[in-house]
């Protein structure tokens, strides 16, 4: 593959509801441009996008690839991304990389949920779209109510610039809106009817009505009833496209490539403006923190943005990055902005799926790869260190599904770690962590398909076999009331004894925040000096599990005020054991309690969802705090307890059809109520008469 230069390179992210034709359209624009002689279908798993093991198994697309497409002595690099809500992080990682968006839509279907979520993603990042109506050929398919729809949701910037037509109930062709001349799939003669060039004479004239706003010249025209030329008209159109104010709607069928795929490329490349004028400036961290401006061109400082790590076991570990400014060249020295070092690289590739296309130079505007770099990480910049900028960072979605992981290999605890900070690598919404308090070694991710997949590569790359069950919620215990115990410790059984005895008051502290506060008011040195550092190392190690369920204690107060010894057999191990004692009479008697972690929620839905999400928070002991109106969407904000809200990533989801997102934080803890109380008491005694029986 030739080295291609900013001002003829396109990018563009290929985003939509999962099993719209991304992946397919992405196949066909190769087929089409001759750079595959047989097109390769999902169904068969033989696609150049899809390649992964996972995605051939499951049917979809579950990693964003790079698929470059050479057309008309331009590259069109094609960015295939996942149409599934798990896999966002791939979605938010391919904008990083491009300059457009072409959203699918699908033409039986119509706007998906898919597809708003993309329209709010392009908005979110201000990228130029282009929409494809997909699935013609269907005999189901409506374009006229799909672009009504979009239309209607995305607003007046929507123009079609292929009006289609029929035979027999059939698409057969479309009319070019620009040039209002027919063209069909199968370069047959057809009669256009009046009524098809009606619509393409309305389509021209949104159009041109749009054009109009983007120049002040053909504004005057068009409020003067002068007829702009073509020319004009495709000048416009440009322009429209690259501020923004103009979204071109195209149609036809991916599975079938004759049908509006090339179209398609001639549109990408006549009226997307390349690489070198979408991102002309871009604003980036300097070395002393402050923004700096650099130039997509060649001449420009080095930048380039690694926005991808694939990390396979046998291929080695790649990074995409993109090239904002500069050019990378082979064994050059690439400085790692982020982490203060400096990297080699070796061999340089253009990507098309999984092969590796070696290039002797990546430009200004293009996507390339670079095999194992050893300490260089997404979301890492690359540049000179002479020059040191930083590109800013992605902005993933939050992992707010956590699973506790149970190995089901012995030995396996110790390759967990290692495995998954492989597969961290590669997906940046992924966390791992050893829970410093419940010891159970935690995944978060941002969904149930998400964390499934991750459990299959675990097995198939690294022989490792684990469940995914709810983590342990970390409850806590404390008193609500006084109790004064005394606890004696005495053992004689040949040689020295043991003596320990201790009075202590417990109370309430009023203090959530520290697990205890030990105070002494010993009169006439009935408990020595001494012995006061052991009794507060024992209530240090009984308020690590209390004894009404073995979870920490909080908010106790533990007064030392009398006691005795004996000359010759007290120690400290006797005054800890007595304290233990002591501890465990005293708490019980003192109205034991267990508390419950309460988190703060905070719901964005769409209006119409705004009374289910209601209804469903108090049904989880939930309360709702308060309601905020942001644009069309509802901000709930609501407390809940956490054990109620542990699957509520996967739950709201459900109950919005994925248009749903919340954050969540913890807040403070609770009383739980008294029946919450008695099963959480019951499981735990069981969880802990299970421990003991596997050791």
């Amino acid at each position: 593959m030739k080295v291609y230069s900013a001002n003829e390179i396109r990018n563009v992210a290929v985003l939509g509801h999962s099993g719209c034709g991304k992946t397919t359209l992405v196949e066909a624009a190769l087929s089409v441009a001759g750079v595959t002689s047989r097109m390769g279908r999902v169904e068969d798993g033989n696609t150049a996008s899809d390649y992964d093991p996972e995605e051939i198994r499951r049917g979809v697309s579950i990693n964003m690839s790079v698929i470059p497409v050479e057309w008309r002595d331009r590259k069109i690099n094609f960015v295939d991304t996942p149409g599934y809500f798990d896999f966002a992080g791939d979605v938010k990682q391919a904008l990083a990389a491009v300059d457009a968006v072409l959203i699918m839509v699908s033409a039986k279907a119509g706007v998906e949920v898919g597809a708003e979520l993309a329209w709010e993603y392009a908005q979110e990042m201000k990228l130029p779209c282009f929409l494809f109506v997909n699935g013609m050929d269907d005999e189901h398919a409506d374009f006229e109510k799909v672009l009504s729809q979009m239309q209607s949701m995305f607003g007046h910037g929507i123009v079609p610039v292929m009006v289609p037509f029929y035979e027999n109930g059939k698409c057969v062709g479309y009319v070019d809106t620009l040039i209002k001349s027919g063209f069909c799939y199968d370069a047959q003669p057809r009669d256009i009817s009046p009524e098809v060039m009606e619509e393409a004479e309305q389509a021209f004239a949104s159009l041109v009505e749009a054009v109009a706003e983007t120049d002040e010249e053909l504004m005057e025209q068009f409020f003067s009833n002068e007829t702009l030329t073509v020319e004009e008209v495709r000048k416009g159109v440009r322009e429209g496209i690259k501020a923004k104010i103009l979204t071109p709607v195209l149609c036809g069928a991916a599975l079938n490539k004759k049908e509006g795929i090339k179209p398609l490329l001639d549109m990408l490349d006549r009226y997307l403006p390349p690489a070198s004028e979408m991102r002309t400036t871009m604003e980036v961290e300097g070395s002393d923190g402050s923004s700096v401006t650099i130039n997509c061109n060649d001449d420009e400082t080095l930048a380039a943005f690694v926005f991808k790590t694939i990390a396979d076991p046998y291929v080695g570990r790649l990074s995409l990055f993109r090239v904002f400014s500069g050019v990378v060249t082979r064994d050059v020295a690439l400085y790692n902005s982020n982490r203060d070092i400096t990297e080699k690289a070796g061999h340089l590739y253009v990507m098309r799926g999984k092969d590796q296309i070696e290039v002797s130079e990546v430009r200004a505007g293009d996507i390339g790869a670079i095999a194992k770099l050893a300490d260089t990480a997404t979301q890492d910049t690359l540049c000179l260190k002479s020059k040191p900028v930083k590109v800013n960072s992605i902005d993933f979605p939050k992992s707010l599904l956590t699973l506790a992981i149970v190995p089901k290999g012995k030995g396996d605890e110790d390759k967990i770690s290692g495995a998954f900070s492989k597969l961290m690598e590669e997906d940046k919404t992924i966390k791992f962590e050893i829970n410093k308090e419940t010891k159970q070694a935690v995944v978060s991710g941002v969904g149930d398909n998400q964390l499934d997949v991750l459990v299959n590569r675990l097995k198939s790359r690294y022989k490792i076999d684990i469940d995914l069950v709810a983590p342990t919620i970390p409850y806590r215990e404390m008193i609500k009331s006084k109790a004064s115990v005394r606890g004696k410790h005495k053992k004689q059984s040949g040689g020295r004894g043991q003596f320990g005895d201790v009075q202590i008051e417990f109370e309430p502290s009023g203090d959530l925040s520290t697990a205890y506060i030990f105070e002494e008011k010993i009169f006439g040195g009935s408990v020595p000096k001494a012995y006061f550092p052991a009794v507060e190392k024992g209530l240090q190690e009984c308020v690590l599990a209390g004894p009404l369920a073995a979870y920490p204690v909080v908010g106790l107060k533990a007064i030392l005020v009398d006691g005795s010894y004996h000359d010759v057999d007290s120690s400290e191990l006797a005054f800890k054991l007595a304290t233990n004692i002591a501890f465990k009479e005293g708490f019980m008697k003192a109205k034991p309690i267990l508390l419950e972690p309460i988190v703060k929620i905070e719901v964005t839905v769409p209006d119409d969802y705004t009374g289910d999400i209601m209804g469903d928070m108090s049904k989880r002991r939930g309360k709702i705090m308060g309601t905020e109106k942001v644009g069309n969407k509802q901000v709930i904000s609501a407390e809940a307890p956490m054990a109620e809200v542990q699957r509520y990533s996967t739950d709201l989801r459900s109950m919005t059809q994925g248009r749903g997102r919340f954050a969540m934080v913890f807040d403070r803890y609770e009383e739980a109520p008294g029946d919450v109380q008695a099963k959480v008491i019951a499981a735990r005694k069981q969880e802990l008469e299970a421990l003991k029986d596997k050791e």
